[in-house]
């Protein structure tokens, strides 16, 4: 009933800053809690940041918590994740998720993902 496309991700300097969208299909979407995670080569997926399905909680893993804003769009039915003062460690491909339940961390309560943008980020 979802289907999750996510963009803006490339390459940044240390500092910098990049804004990742996740576009979902139809109405269903305002249903539906969102997050954010993250996978490096040869590591496992974390989780990055969730919101709830009105928007009013959110949520951040501690490695991003002050730099990284996650937020979302009824209207236009998107969620972004705004990504402040970049890291090298935060180089990994990330991918929005979508859930019924409320506003989870655990990335196997989420139905429906995102193919991945991939986010580099230099010293």
């Amino acid at each position: 009933q979802v289907q999750l496309v996510e963009s803006g991700g490339g390459l940044a300097q240390a500092g910098g800053s990049l804004r990742l969208s996740c576009v979902a299909s139809g109405r269903t979407f305002s249903s539906y809690a969102m997050g954010w995670f993250r996978q490096a080569p040869g590591k496992e997926r974390e989780f990055v940041a969730r919101i709830s399905r009105g928007g009013r909680t959110t949520a951040y893993a501690d490695s991003v918590k002050g730099r990284f804003t996650i937020s979302r769009d009824t209207t236009k039915n998107t969620v972004s994740l705004q990504m402040n003062s970049l890291k090298p460690e935060d180089t990994a491909a990330y991918y929005c998720a979508a859930s019924p339940r409320l506003a989870p961390m655990n990335a196997a309560e989420y139905i429906y993902w995102g193919q991945g943008t991939q986010v580099t980020v230099s010293s």
